[in-house]
Formats: structure tokens, sequence, C-alpha cells
């Protein structure tokens, strides 16, 4: 599952390929959609919760809240099932779609929408190949650094004049996320913890001058 971009996207994985999928786009709206495309999924899969051996969730980058929701949901999951929960980049699982679908060759990069006119990012090898940690950057501060490269991901098509070359899928989608992490774990390479990649500072904090006031 991830949370971690407006698309809210459950998919259930046999090790081999995925059986069910679902997604959903709306930036608001994490919370409220999740566990009904989970149920979903596995109504459609015709298998219940207690069959998933393993739980493999978006650990962002992205905004705090909808992260929040995913990270939160799979290590309940995992808790209740006692299976292991595995975390995973976004943008990883946005790098290998478009390498599905045969949308980039060669080096490119992804780059997802950060709010505050800013974008999430990383540039890739390959649709398997990540080099460098994943950044958080205005478009025009980054534009001259991806030059000629093909741009994948929302990012790319909210700022045209930084990135020209922007190609889809603009989302990630569970079942690239899944099969991403299924290769990664069957050829024996560890994944992240279910912990959220935060680049920044969430929206909301204490306003500054902050005044705590006591009883006497």
């Amino acid at each position: 599952m991830d949370t971690a971009t407006p698309a809210v996207t459950v998919a259930l994985h046999d090790g081999t390929s995925v059986v069910a999928s679902s997604g959903q786009v709306d930036a608001r709206r994490h919370g409220e959609l999740l566990l009904p495309a989970v149920d979903r999924v596995l109504a459609e899969a015709g298998v219940k919760l207690d069959a998933v051996t393993g739980v493999v969730v978006g650990a962002g980058p992205g905004p705090y809240t909808g992260l929040r929701v995913g990270l939160v949901t799979a290590a309940t999951f995992g808790s209740a099932l006692a299976v292991p929960v595995h975390g995973i980049c976004t943008l990883d699982g946005l790098a290998y779609a478009a390498g599905q679908d045969g949308g980039v060759e060669g080096p490119f990069a992804v780059a997802t929408d950060a709010r505050r006119k800013e974008v999430y990012w990383a540039r890739y090898e390959d649709a398997r190949t990540r080099t460098g940690e994943p950044a958080v950057d205005r478009p025009a501060d980054i534009a001259r650094a991806l030059a000629g490269l093909p741009v994948v991901g929302a990012g790319a098509a909210l700022y045209p004049e930084a990135f020209p070359d922007a190609r889809g899928p603009e989302h990630v989608a569970a079942g690239a996320l899944a099969a991403l992490a299924a290769e990664r774990l069957a050829a024996g390479q560890e994944l992240l913890e279910p912990q959220p990649l935060y680049l920044r500072r969430p929206d909301a904090q204490v306003p500054k001058n902050y005044k705590v006031v006591t009883p006497k």
C-alpha cells in the first residue's frame, strides 16, 4: 500500500504477480479511502486478511499526514497478523512502474508534488537503480541538473517549464511497489524499515513565541 502521493493505492501480490489492485487519486481522503481499498482488493482476490504473509508500504517521501496513514495502517496489520512489514521508497516504485510501462529507457528522474511549489525527486540510472538519495527542491533550482532527462511523475507534469520532457505514470501504483519489493526480497536484498522518509518539517508547527499559561 502507498499513501505518500495523492493516490491511495493497494495491491495484493502472490510473490510472482499482482493478484488484485485498487487505486484512487484524492489528496484529502487517505484515511477514509485506504481501508475500503484493502477490503476491495481482498474481495477481488477471494481471500481473507489472514492469508496475508507480509506487508509492503510506501515510505515516501511525501506530505506528513497522508504518508502517516499508510505507515500506521501497515504497522497495525503487521502487528495484528504477526507478519513482517517492509518499507520501500515511493519514488523507487514510481521509477519501476515507468520501466514496466516502457515509458523510459536509460537515465531519468522521478518527481512528485511536495506542495509549497517544491518537488520530491531522485535520479535513476534505470528503472531499478537510484543514484543518490531522494531530495526536496524547487523545480527551478534543479532544472539545469536534470536538463535533457525524462522526468516521471506528477511533479514533472506540474512544472513543464522546468521539466519539459515529462513522462507518466503520474502517481505510484501499489502493484508496481509490490512487484519491486518481491523482486528485491527474492534477490536477498534488504528493504527499508517502515519509517517515514521525511525531507522537511510538517506544515503544522507550534507558533513562535508560544506562551504557556498554567494556573496559579
